[in-house]
């Protein structure tokens, strides 16, 4: 298939973020004419250019070197292996960021929510879960909401599964990730189940994972952190969730669950 040029990539993501040609014009400084004729092939914008109206727009890295490749330009963003040379030092910050949150379960996964790496505390959560969900590569929403995996064991399930499903939403709303899009469709897919959580139960303040052990009912809530400055596409889309104990049993279970 032929790639799309650089004015149907630049019309597909203003439509995707629901702005008018006038509209987008006004944000990046310059004539609707002019952002109609590099629309339509008629201009051919400079890579300073590219980048502002990709700046407005909101485009992730990876997209905007698609969008500098159309427009005759080389990428601006490398994408290189966390376990790189040249990435050791924020592969040594996401290991101190994990191991830091021992006694409770922390991750690191990808754009496509697949494990780059995790503190000990998430076998916790692992040792529920079928091990054919742990051949690489493993992703961890789907052992979450596969039938074999964590849903069994979640209390709250089809809130869980709700929440899950809401976040891949927005992510493919932002990225137009066929990956995501195709990760979305498989967990869809999986059973429901039957519990009647529609709202959240921390208070009416986030939505809760309550997690089902042979331990005890662990409550978890759960925070996203991101890199504030990346530059590299790798960095960019990695993302570290961390969970925290939702009550005071659960985190006396949790810590009494690190001593063994």
């Amino acid at each position: 298939m032929k790639p799309a040029s650089l004015g149907e990539q630049l019309r597909e993501w203003r439509v995707r973020r629901r702005m008018s040609q006038m509209d987008l014009a006004l944000d990046s400084e310059i004539s609707t004419r002019h952002l109609s004729f590099i629309e339509t092939g008629r201009s051919r914008p400079s890579a300073a250019m590219l980048q502002r109206i990709a700046d407005c727009l909101e485009v992730p890295h990876r997209a905007r070197n698609a969008l500098l490749l159309a427009g005759g330009y080389a990428p601006d963003y490398q994408e290189r292996p966390l376990d790189s040379t040249e990435m050791a030092g924020m592969k040594a910050i996401v290991e101190h960021v994990l191991k830091g949150h021992e006694p409770y379960p922390a991750l690191a996964v990808d754009r496509h929510w697949n494990m780059i790496a995790a503190n000990s505390a998430v076998e916790i959560l692992t040792r529920l879960a079928a091990p054919e969900l742990f051949v690489p590569p493993v992703n961890v929403l789907r052992i979450a909401l596969h039938p074999d995996g964590l849903a069994p064991h979640i209390a709250n399930h089809g809130e869980w599964r709700a929440h899950l499903l809401e976040r891949l939403d927005h992510q493919i709303d932002a990225s137009a990730d066929a990956g995501l899009i195709a990760l979305r469709e498989e967990l869809a897919g999986y059973p429901a189940g039957a519990d009647a959580h529609h709202g959240s139960e921390a208070n009416g303040i986030a939505v809760p994972l309550i997690l089902e052990t042979p331990m005890g009912q662990i409550r978890f809530v759960s925070t996203v952190t991101i890199f504030g400055t990346p530059v590299d596409i790798t960095l960019s889309e990695l993302a570290i969730e961390a969970f925290f104990p939702a009550d005071a049993d659960s985190a006396a279970l949790l810590q009494a669950l690190a001593t063994q």
